[in-house]
């Protein structure tokens, strides 16, 4: 893309490292994530005119993180579409700056999931009459259930395996051992194992809906961070190199009649994101993919464009996704939600962990990072859900 296409930078950013912690409040990880990731990007309260935020943290839904802060932004948007709120906002801060509404955006999460013992992945929706929900609430559907019904569905498609789905957490887990806070995460979670796995580990732990086993569950913590979006003017002052927002798609994508629970909303977003970006998904060396699950892994995969519908189970062989395997591309390099965090909505992590990719500050780092997608999803796989893709680029 020329320079004169690149409309908006990730210039700051900053990681909560803990994955419990009962002496914080999720507002407090908030507000203290986004001083952190000004300090990261050389800029200061005053400097921020734009916020982003999806009603977590206590924040509530009317922009409440920006009164808390005592900021007046000119820009604010709680767009809230789960776990992808972040691909959606980091799109909606590139428009805005490109039009001259924005300089400098702040996105943030805070989340005390673990703490509060949130239930994550094993509520289910509630009865009462719903039009979204009367064809799956009354009958007991669990959010795991959804995506092991997608699981099981790809298999009968397309033949797939639990041998080779379980290959998307051992690439993961190996990522997270490089990573200290992942280590600690796993660590204080009481995580039994605290090591690399194998397959024949994640085959063997137990199984929570079938085909899905433990180890292809994410983690629940707490946790949180901020990114912050600036114009070409304000990244080039910036006191790190900026990553480049190049493109973004965003979708949804719900349950029809003649549909196919093995294709998710990113087939759509997806494309539109990398013409924007004028890339193709083989030219990427990172893909930060939401993993709430094994599966979300697997059918996004397919819809980014890195291998055809159907035929994941193959392109996963041999550890391709690892970051020391030139098969690439490097897969969710902190450890992912399989195992680094998963406070909830995970969507900021993706682009945080691509942005350290592309300025060589990952722990995991694939050598000469130029190119990389965050893709996050919100909602259920197999139910409706929200698609986001955002492509990034090296200065």
């Amino acid at each position: 893309m020329p320079e004169s296409d690149r409309k908006a930078a990730i210039v700051g950013l900053y990681e909560w490292p803990k994955r419990k912690d009962p002496d914080v409040s999720a507002m407090q990880i908030k507000a203290a994530s986004i001083k952190a990731a000004l300090d990261d990007a050389g800029l200061s309260w005053k400097d921020v005119d734009a916020v982003y935020d999806a009603g977590d943290g206590e924040g509530g839904a009317l922009g409440g993180v920006a009164a808390y802060l005592g900021l007046n932004p000119t820009v604010v948007d709680t767009t809230q579409v789960g776990g992808s709120s972040y691909e959606f906002h980091a799109a909606h801060a590139m428009r805005a700056i490109a039009e001259g509404k924005a300089n400098v955006a702040v996105l943030s999460y805070g989340s005390k999931a673990a703490t509060q013992r949130i239930p994550i992945g094993t509520g289910g929706g509630r009865a009462g009459g719903s039009w979204s929900t009367n064809m799956e609430a009354p009958y007991g559907v669990t959010l795991i259930a959804n995506y092991a019904m997608v699981a099981r569905r790809h298999m009968a498609q397309y033949g797939t395996t639990s041998e080779q789905l379980a290959e998307i957490s051992v690439a993961t887990r190996h990522h997270a051992m490089r990573n200290p806070d992942a280590v600690q995460a796993l660590t204080d979670l009481g995580v039994q194992g605290v090591n690399d796995i194998t397959i024949e580990d994640v085959l063997d732990s137990r199984m929570i809906a079938d085909p899905l086993h433990l180890l292809e569950c994410c983690l629940v913590t707490d946790g949180g961070g901020a990114v912050i979006i600036a114009s070409p003017e304000v990244a080039r002052g910036a006191k790190k190199k900026p990553v480049w927002l190049l493109g973004s798609g965003e979708a949804v994508k719900y349950p029809t009649n003649d549909g196919d629970l093995t294709t998710s909303a990113a087939a759509q977003s997806a494309p539109i994101a990398f013409g924007q970006a004028g890339v193709r998904p083989d030219e990427l060396d990172i893909a930060m993919i939401y993993d709430s699950f094994s599966i979300t892994v697997a059918v996004m995969l397919e819809d980014l464009g890195f291998c055809k519908k159907g035929e994941v189970g193959s392109y996963l062989e041999g550890g391709r996704l690892r970051f020391d395997n030139p098969g690439g591309p490097a897969l969710n390099t902190d450890g992912g939600g399989l195992s680094s965090n998963h406070p909830g909505m995970r969507g900021i992590f993706l682009l945080m962990e691509a942005a350290r990719q592309l300025r060589g500050e990952s722990t995991s780092q694939v050598p000469d990072a130029k190119l990389a997608v965050a893709h996050g999803n919100g909602g259920f796989l197999g139910s409706l859900h929200s698609g986001g893709t955002i492509i990034l680029g090296a200065d």
